[in-house]
């Protein structure tokens, strides 16, 4: 059984571009002129997702005082959890997986919670990750500082979805309440669906997983959607994708592993 495992914060000056992010940032200026409405931020109200607290999951207190940050997030970081693809949908191993995580988060990499803000279960449970994110969310201006995510953890939201989606899609009913959470956190947080990544757009990491990377540019339109704004216009690097074809994955990816007997 694996796990993806997240990281503690690097110090950076400014949010790094990637291969998306030059030119759907242009299109998203062009948008913003031509929509004004949408450019106010919040003229339209997604959905509110039913999210389980720490509390009601049975989460450990944090081992020192969790972060909050004077910064709303810039982003979404998308993410999968590498472990097993079960049928269990039930709420019972949802609140598993959890405690499973948070367990692995602080005794065997030391950190003080779980590194992730949210998690969405493969039942389509949405679950707060580290302590104080759903507060933080709900009051829409600040964040709570993480660590899933190299060089983001101040600058972004990271959701976990359980399984493993390198050959397999996730569960219709996890995909769907991924875009709600996801809508939720933008209309929130006033982000344009086009701010929603997968980890390895960051790191050298082979997570969320060839399968759910690939449903990335859907899941940006129909958080859109949701939104009741236009669908982000994907933009394909050809130099990128020629690079990873050649050299593959990088040789040395950070470790994604969840120890045997730990989800129970």
């Amino acid at each position: 059984m694996t796990f993806c495992a997240p990281h503690q914060p690097t110090p950076r000056a400014a949010a790094p571009f990637t291969r998306r992010s030059v030119l759907t940032g242009a299109f998203a200026l062009t948008a913003a002129a031509a929509l004004p409405l949408a450019a106010a931020g919040r003229a339209y109200s997604a959905a509110t997702p039913d999210i389980i607290g720490c509390a009601a999951w049975g989460a450990r207190a944090a081992s020192e005082p969790v972060v909050v940050l004077d910064n709303g997030p810039e982003r979404i970081i998308v993410h999968h959890t590498a472990t097993a693809n079960v049928t269990d949908y039930s709420k019972q191993r949802a609140f598993a997986l959890a405690r499973a995580i948070q367990t692995y988060h602080m005794d065997a990499q030391g950190w003080i919670d779980t590194g992730q803000h949210f998690t969405v279960s493969r039942g389509a449970f949405v679950l707060e990750g580290r302590h104080n994110s759903l507060a933080e969310l709900r009051a829409g201006t600040r964040q709570v500082r993480a660590a899933h995510c190299v060089g983001q953890n101040t600058v972004s939201i990271g959701i976990e979805n359980e399984g493993t989606y390198t050959s397999q899609d996730p569960p219709a009913a996890q995909y769907a309440a991924l875009a709600d959470l996801c809508a939720h956190i933008c209309d929130q947080y006033g982000l344009p669906a086009s701010e929603i990544y997968g980890h390895r757009d960051f790191n050298a990491t082979s997570c969320p997983g060839d399968r759910l990377y690939a449903l990335l540019p859907t899941l940006r339109k129909d958080v859109a959607a949701r939104l009741g704004t236009p669908a982000p216009q994907e933009v394909v690097d050809p130099i990128e994708d020629l690079v990873r074809q050649a050299t593959g994955r990088p040789a040395e990816e950070y470790a994604e592993y969840l120890p045997a007997g730990l989800l129970r």
